[in-house]
């Protein structure tokens, strides 16, 4: 709906974004550390096949979905989601860094 990652980020946290941080203080997660998740998060759900910067770039390149779309998200959803869990998992351990 939004068209992009931070797009919907800036609607999520003005809307949320006070309830997000009321939870987060009183479980001790930094404000930083919420951010970083934050905007790893949505980053990493922006090229799923429906968005219309990854079609815009399968039209422009002349490929299909199918001769492309495993390495868009290999790069784009994959590993932003791996990164994802090893900041979580990092923020758990360790607090803001």
């Amino acid at each position: 709906m939004t068209g992009s990652a931070s797009g919907g980020m800036s609607i999520a946290l003005t809307t949320l974004g006070g309830v997000y941080m009321e939870m987060a203080q009183a479980v001790g997660i930094s404000p930083d550390l919420m951010h970083r998740v934050t905007a790893v998060a949505t980053g990493g759900l922006d090229a799923l096949p429906h968005n219309g910067a990854v079609i815009t770039l399968l039209a422009i390149c002349g490929l299909t979905h199918r001769e492309a779309y495993l390495d868009i998200a290999v790069v784009a959803v994959v590993i932003p989601i791996i990164a994802l869990t090893v900041l979580i998992i990092l923020g758990t351990l360790l607090g803001s860094f």
